[in-house]
């Protein structure tokens, strides 16, 4: 079953932008397009001093034991969760059944900005999705089905 709708180059390309105006908007250092199952779909930002693979995997995990949080005390849903540090912070919210986005950010800069550009990006990032998935509606990808081992199914040379 796919989770993901295919995603072009062109489709990279808008959240790579989406990110980098988000990032300029909240002075974040890092965020992050991911599956719900913890895949990274794209990022923008510093990626040298974090393990973007395992924050995802960690931030779609902690997003999800929120989820059963929510329903424990007879919540719909939490659409987000926000961990605070001494020199980073993290805010991860919930962009639509598939994807989460992720944001690491200096803990002096404050949620409020980062809470308050997120809900203009999420909104960008579901057009996409949105726009992707109306494209090739039979078309999509479950990350968790890769096969890491031969990813050449999966990763295909652009044609000209």
């Amino acid at each position: 079953m796919a989770t993901l709708p295919q995603l072009i180059e062109e489709d990279i390309q808008r959240l790579d932008e989406t990110l980098r105006d988000f990032n300029a908007q909240t002075d974040a250092t890092t965020s992050l397009v991911i599956d719900k199952g913890g895949f990274l779909i794209a990022h923008h930002g510093d990626d040298r001093q974090f393990d973007l693979t395992t924050i995802g995997a960690l931030a779609s995990g902690a997003f999800m034991a929120n989820q059963t949080i929510a329903g424990l005390v007879n919540e719909k849903k939490f659409d987000s969760i926000y961990q605070q540090g001494e020199t980073f912070s993290m805010f991860v919210i919930n962009v639509d059944e598939h994807c989460l986005l992720a944001v690491i950010f200096q803990s002096q800069s404050g949620v409020g900005v980062v809470k308050f550009y997120a809900g203009f990006a999420v909104k960008q990032i579901a057009r996409q999705l949105a726009l992707a998935q109306e494209r090739s509606p039979d078309a999509g990808l479950d990350l968790s089905e890769l096969n890491a081992t031969n990813p050449q199914d999966f990763f295909r040379k652009k044609t000209a």
